[in-house]
């Protein structure tokens, strides 16, 4: 059996699959080629990340038995069109989590402490103006004692909250699904303390927060936009490591010109691969491409996830 990982997957997936009696094929090939490239050599098993998309027309084209997300989302899959074709989808929702969760804190501290501005400007003007730059960002501040309000609270929002409460953070969280929710902390010496979330109202947790993290799925409109900012207090801070398009861009940009916004952190984009330059030039946003998953630890998981799944699924047993 052969599989095509076309947009990579981690050393320790492959040789567990080549292990497992798999032909692993780790070349990368052009959307308009995949096709053609699956049928020539008679691929059973595509998993992708989120450059390739799986669409009707591939799925029609091909004869798939298995497609893999190496990930959480997957929008760039046509996920009931390909189940309806008798095609297993799967992915590796609980992988990327931690990774993605040290992403949101990443980008907060980057901000309280101005690194998102002093990373761009002591290379050119730190020799000649040290003094100066010492002077603009030193108005910083500390998380503890802050609040972190969690837009989504499954796998994800829940790690957030523990590294949240690892920095003296206040959390609280909205979530559609859930009632309530208990998140264990666990410690590097065995200890664990489980902490209880009575999960609150969307307006509740805009209004209080002072840190807004955002974790929830693609959306048909924005969950953010000038009229949720103008809820939130003066000087609070908007991440999105989640999908581009929950967020308006524009008020976001109008919120943080003005001051309202002291801060945002975007690791994702409406446009992308081609985020506005307008907003790559803001210097109150702290900017990643997409890659809060993207860890040697995460990847390892993720391609041993997506094996285990397709080895089951090969030997007749259930895949969850």
């Amino acid at each position: 059996m052969k599989v095509l990982a076309n947009d990579g997957i981690s050393l320790g997936g492959k040789i567990w699959l080549e292990k497992e009696g798999f032909e692993v094929i780790t070349t990368f090939v052009a959307q308009d080629q995949l096709a053609d490239f699956i049928n020539q050599n008679n691929i059973e098993v595509l998993l992708v990340r989120s450059a390739t998309k799986v669409r009707e027309d591939l799925i029609d084209a091909t004869n798939l038995k298995i497609i893999g997300r190496g990930g959480v989302g997957m929008d760039n899959i046509d996920v009931e069109y390909a189940k309806s074709k008798g095609i297993l989808v799967i992915n590796t929702p609980a992988s990327s989590s931690a990774s993605v969760a040290e992403m949101v804190m990443a980008h907060t501290y980057g901000i309280y402490r101005n690194l998102h501005q002093s990373n761009r400007t002591m290379p050119l003007e730190g020799e000649t103006k040290f003094g100066q730059l010492k002077k603009a960002y030193g108005k910083a501040f500390e998380l503890r004692g802050r609040t972190m309000g969690i837009i989504g609270f499954g796998r994800i929002g829940r790690e957030v909250a523990k590294l949240a409460i690892g920095a003296g953070m206040k959390v609280i969280a909205y979530d559609r699904t859930y009632t309530e929710a208990d998140v264990p902390v666990e410690f590097f010496d065995g200890q664990c303390l489980m902490f209880h979330f009575d999960i609150k109202s969307f307006e509740e947790v805009i209004s209080q927060c002072d840190v807004l993290t955002i974790h929830v799925p693609a959306q048909d409109g924005y969950i953010i936009s000038n009229a949720e900012i103008e809820k939130m207090q003066d000087g609070a801070v908007i991440i999105n490591t989640a999908r581009g398009g929950v967020i308006c861009e524009e008020d976001l940009m109008e919120a943080l010109n003005s001051g309202k916004l002291l801060g945002a952190g975007l690791d994702v984009f409406e446009d992308e691969p081609k985020p506005s330059v307008r907003l790559l030039m803001n210097e109150k946003l702290s900017l990643s491409p997409h890659l809060a998953g993207s860890t040697e630890e995460a990847q390892e998981r993720i391609g041993i996830e997506l094996a285990e799944q397709i080895s089951k699924f090969y030997k007749g047993e259930e895949v969850l």
